[in-house]
């Protein structure tokens, strides 16, 4: 009975140590990995916004 116990009270200290493993800290961009980024989302933006464009300007007429 004891050792049942022990095995039930060890898993979620395992589970804490595995995911202790994978815990990575964030870090701040560059400015040239920030002005990269921006630009990518710019143009992202306006392609989209253009795609959207053009299907309702498809759609409103039909």
């Amino acid at each position: 009975m004891s050792e049942k116990f022990q095995e039930f009270v060890e898993i979620p200290q395992e589970f804490i140590r595995e995911g202790n493993q994978f815990l990575v800290r964030c870090t701040k961009p560059s400015r040239k990995e920030f002005i990269q980024i921006s630009k990518a989302v710019a143009i992202g933006f306006g392609v989209m916004g253009f795609i959207g464009y053009l299907v309702k300007l498809i759609h409103i007429p039909m």
